[in-house]
């Protein structure tokens, strides 16, 4: 008997739901007769388990093996006995497991480039198909393309044999720490190739065969039984060009809707890499570089049942490669989110993911701290030495502002303490891993990476107006002997209102309000408010002397003791506004030519309900 797909020598059978094989088999017999099966595991026979012949083509056969439980090693006996139960034809196949099997799948960092001084000891219950369609104990180099049974390795893509010193990648140490998690044995179907494109992954390119990657990888699923738990991926470095970078991730949602189809599994899950850095690369451009990491960042939403797992704070052993520490370090990121994404373990969390962005007044400074919040954080944020990789740039091309000096951690959050003014704020963007060879340097208490991101327009967080600027003001003639007794200003003709437009964030009227001292006088500022949609909004104001505001005629705050100095955000008051234009007008009083003026804004305190518009769109100050 000749086994040609499903059945090897050292190779792990992928398990079902009930936690035992389900193996289709295919060979060549000598004779036709009944399929007999036996299965040893330290010499005692395993009960109830099953092979059926599913088809007979002369003799070409067609089986399924059934009920091997996770585990082993087994040692299987297959026997065809004919009608007088002589034996006709047999086959041994010895040390087998039964567990998870997954396709490694990419480019060069997948196929591991590492240093073999940091390659992980062997162990025996996770085991790996080499290029050489052979399965042995998984150990590195995984991948030594110029041995590969499939064309497209050697003689397609001319890869030849690696130096001794490297071949160490994320492999390895993915299935250890899966066993760990599971406690059920391991393989690796290789099919990596370092430097290979989408294009070169085409699906349409599996007529090729063994030609193309698609093809051999396509092949090795298929002779290995056409069963496996998922797909680690890790490829995009060389779709960084402008042409390739605009279809990204296009061709992802394509190549992953194929091979689900071609393997037959539906919601197969995927766990991607966001490429890492590049050292040297000066015909590499950082905003196609960064775009096709912010791409492979949110294809969790274009692609179900996918996880994206940061690397842009691990080594380099050179100007591209991951290190092969740092590949051990990546091969452990990759278990814990396939653990989360197809076991849905609560022990593990998805990958650390972008939450949002939100501007909050330094009252140290009168400038914004940028807080940044994450989702799926294990414990705290930390990082060795000074936090660093986050930069805020006018440009979306070159690094243009260096605003940011200082970045706290805390808990979930990364808070940036900057010298921009809320007004500058939102005409900058804000990134994490800016460029193609960034220094980050962010984990949580799980050693994993905060994700490259950017750029993101600060502005379109949906929180803050700019501060008032422009608003219509009044003449200075009544007496604030009335301020505590004021009532809404009915006639507003005789209050003389007039367009004004101020420099700065403060709304002063100093030189016109000192030209009435020693009286005490009152002033009146006038603007619209306009919301899109219904909105529930904080108003944040500051002042320096009494004070009354109305919001469409009814009196919101009051406060008659108001004095120097006028603080940004000092006060808030709550509102709940329908869509529309809502009129705000604020009284203040001189205070015998003492007071200034005003600060004045207004927050969203729903962001959720701004259905895709952004902050100036959807909250304004205007007249």
């Amino acid at each position: 008997m000749k086994i040609i797909t499903g059945l090897f020598d050292h190779m792990v059978l992928q398990r079902n739901e009930n936690n035992v094989c389900e193996a289709k088999i295919s060979g060549t017999l000598k004779k036709q007769g009944q399929f007999k099966i036996s299965v040893k595991h330290n010499k005692k026979t395993i009960k109830n388990v099953t092979i059926e012949l599913t088809s007979m083509i002369g003799l070409e056969f067609h089986a399924l093996i059934k009920g091997i439980p996770s585990g082993g090693a087994y040692n299987i006996k297959i026997i065809v006995k004919d009608e007088a139960d002589e034996t006709v034809d047999s086959k041994n196949v010895k040390d087998v497991l039964v567990g998870d099997v997954w396709i490694l799948a990419g480019q060069s960092n997948m196929q591991g480039i590492g240093y073999m001084k940091d390659a992980l000891k062997p162990q025996p219950m996770t085991r790996a198909f080499y290029m050489t369609d052979n399965w042995d104990v998984a150990k590195d180099p995984l991948h030594e393309l110029y041995l590969a049974e499939d064309d497209v390795h050697a003689k397609v893509l001319g890869a030849t044999k690696d130096a001794s010193h490297i071949g160490v990648g994320p492999g390895v140490a993915f299935a250890q720490k899966m066993l760990k998690n599971t406690k059920v044995p391991q393989g690796l179907i290789a099919c990596a190739h370092g430097g290979s494109s989408m294009a070169q992954w085409d699906p349409s390119l599996k007529i090729e065969g063994g030609r193309s990657l698609y093809g051999a990888m396509l092949r090795r699923f298929v002779k290995n039984g056409s069963k496996i738990a998922g797909v680690l991926w890790y490829q995009g470095c060389s779709d960084t060009d402008l042409a390739s970078a605009e279809v990204y991730t296009q061709k992802m949602i394509t190549f992953v809707k194929e091979v689900r189809k071609d393997f037959k599994s539906p919601s197969l899950p995927f766990v991607t890499v966001q490429i890492s850095r590049v050292c040297g690369g000066a015909s590499l451009k950082a905003n196609t570089w960064n775009d096709v990491q912010n791409q492979q960042r949110l294809l969790p939403k274009s692609i179900k049942n996918l996880y994206t797992v940061p690397a842009i704070d691990l080594s380099l052993d050179d100007l591209i490669h991951i290190s092969g520490f740092d590949q051990i370090r990546l091969g452990k990121r990759l278990a814990r989110a396939m653990q989360s994404l197809k076991f849905k373990d609560s022990r593990f969390l998805p990958p650390i993911e972008l939450q949002s962005v939100k501007l909050v007044l330094n009252r140290l400074n009168n400038c914004c701290d940028v807080v940044i919040s994450f989702k799926n954080v294990v414990g705290n944020l930390q990082a060795l030495g000074r936090p660093s990789g986050f930069e805020i740039s006018e440009s979306t091309e070159t690094l243009t502002d260096y605003s940011i000096y200082r970045i706290d951690l805390e808990k979930n959050k990364v808070i940036l303490k900057t010298m921009i003014q809320f007004q500058e704020a939102a005409a900058k963007y804000l990134y994490y891993g800016f460029g193609i060879m960034p220094y980050c340097n962010i984990t949580d208490s799980a050693d994993r990476s905060l994700p490259v991101f950017g750029p993101f327009k600060i502005k379109s967080n949906g929180m803050s107006t700019p501060f008032l600027r422009r608003c219509f003001v009044s003449s200075i003639n009544e007496s604030a002997s009335t301020l505590d007794s004021l009532k809404y200003p009915e006639n507003k003709d005789v209050l003389s209102f007039h367009d004004h437009t101020f420099e700065a964030n403060f709304c002063s009227l100093h030189p016109e309000i000192l030209k009435t001292a020693p009286e005490d006088k009152v002033v009146y500022y006038k603007t619209t408010l306009s919301n899109s949609i219904d909105m529930r909004i904080k108003l944040y104001f500051g002042y320096d002397g009494p004070i009354k505001i109305w919001v469409d005629k009814h009196e919101e705050f009051h406060d008659p003791k108001g004095t120097n100095p006028a603080v940004i955000d000092d006060k808030s008051i709550l509102l709940n506004l329908a869509k529309g234009n809502h009129e705000v007008i604020i009284a203040l009083g001189t205070n015998f030519g003492k007071a200034w003026g005003i600060f004045l804004r207004a927050e969203c305190q729903e962001p959720k309900t701004f259905g895709g518009l952004e902050i100036d769109e959807a909250l304004k100050f205007q007249i």
